[in-house]
């Protein structure tokens, strides 16, 4: 599975989800002790497992490794991940549908009530207000807007989604920018 996250990274690349230097991922498997996030600064479209960072859990807290560079947004990813019980990752990209129908002012839940192929399998939270990146405060508004959600956008900025394994965590991500690329190109306002 840890592969999984350069693939999904890579992918994400391609779709123009990301720049290259842009979005990370994370992991936690079951009953570990261990957390594997994606490197600060690292080309993402050219990731390997060997960059992937391996950050363990001791007595409650993050331990970085050394003089290792993990994601910036490692305060989200590490509230996301700390207090589960089954495999879980973590995707933030910056899908460029999601991200404009944001700022146009769209209300993400809204606009995929009618849209089927979406509310089935990927459960969309509010809308996280614009915060800047890489901060604390970011990381505390997509957590508590993710509570019961498989996704948030977050705007101005991109979006965070959560599932079992990587590639999950992508197809919400997909899902969601393909409903916005409909709803944009519909000309339909908020």
């Amino acid at each position: 599975m840890i592969t999984a996250i350069g693939d999904v990274m890579r992918r994400c690349y391609d779709k123009g989800w990301i720049t290259t230097r842009d979005g990370n991922a994370s992991l936690r498997r079951s009953g570990s002790n261990c957390i594997y996030i994606t490197p600060s600064g690292v080309r993402k479209n050219k990731i390997e497992v060997e960059s992937i960072i391996k950050m363990k859990i001791v007595n409650g807290e993050l331990i970085v490794p050394g003089d290792l560079r993990p994601s910036g947004e490692l305060h989200m990813h590490w509230l996301l991940l700390q207090g589960v019980t089954k495999t879980t990752s973590v995707l933030h990209v910056h899908p460029t549908h999601v991200i404009a129908a944001m700022h146009a002012g769209f209300d993400l839940q809204e606009i995929c009530k009618p849209f089927a192929e979406i509310y089935r399998y990927t459960k969309v939270g509010p809308n996280v207000p614009a915060i800047p990146a890489v901060t604390k405060e970011l990381g505390e508004a997509t957590f508590k807007n993710m509570q019961g959600y498989d996704i948030v956008g977050q705007t101005g900025h991109g979006i965070c989604a959560v599932a079992g394994d990587p590639w999950s965590a992508y197809e919400h991500v997909e899902r969601l920018d393909h409903i916005c690329e409909i709803v944009l190109k519909s000309g339909v306002k908020p």
